[in-house]
């Protein structure tokens, strides 16, 4: 019965040694604060585990010591973000983790919450599921999601043979795609699920900052 548990456990995807703004990706500042220190703060409140996936884990030391936030590094080798979902999960106390990337600035509560209750609803009015992903703009959000351990050998056959595109693998395991008409209830805009890739990203994620 463990998958009808509350996901309790939580994970900062923060990869590699990304330093395409000067600084490594997840501290890029929002709000005069880096991304993952709000990132921290928020799941801090809202899981009883927190996780920063990470191969490059020195610029992080510090968060570990001061938030008690444990720091991962990939088993297995892969160029995105399944090696960090796979891992966490090897590493969770509970039946599977809610994933996000390192540079999301305007990470919701309600929003986090609302995709914990669906995952508790399908899991008790249809069986156990392997992840559960929010739509957006008729996209599947795979970095704001919930992933079950049962995905494990998945994940593993996936890294091992180099088919770590999210989305596909996502649509081939048992997946409940979250409606988008109801995510926009809760965040019309769905800046919850913005991530910063470019320069123009950032330079559009302080202007909404700014405008709130």
């Amino acid at each position: 019965m463990s998958e009808f548990r509350e996901i309790t456990s939580a994970v900062i995807l923060a990869g590699g040694g990304n330093r395409r703004f000067g600084v490594l990706k997840s501290f890029i500042s929002i709000e005069g604060a880096p991304v993952i220190t709000k990132s921290l703060k928020l799941f801090r409140k809202l899981f009883h585990e927190v996780f920063i996936s990470t191969n490059d884990p020195e610029p992080y030391f510090h968060l570990a010591e001061c938030s008690g936030v444990t720091l991962i590094g990939d088993v297995l080798t892969s160029l995105g973000p399944m090696s960090g979902i796979y891992t966490a999960l090897i590493n969770a106390r509970g039946p599977g983790v809610f994933a996000v990337a390192c540079d999301m600035p305007f990470l919701n509560a309600n929003v986090i919450t609302f995709i914990r209750e669906q995952h508790l609803r399908h899991c008790l009015e249809c069986g156990p599921c392997d992840a559960v992903v929010p739509v957006f703009n008729n996209e599947p959000q795979p970095l704001s999601a919930i992933y079950s351990r049962t995905l494990l050998p998945y994940l593993q056959d996936a890294i091992v043979n180099d088919k770590t595109s999210m989305i596909p693998f996502l649509r081939g395991v048992n997946t409940y795609f979250i409606d988008e008409s109801d995510l926009r209830l809760i965040d019309p805009d769905g800046r919850s699920f913005i991530n910063i890739n470019t320069t123009e990203d950032y330079e559009a994620a302080k202007h909404l900052a700014k405008g709130k």
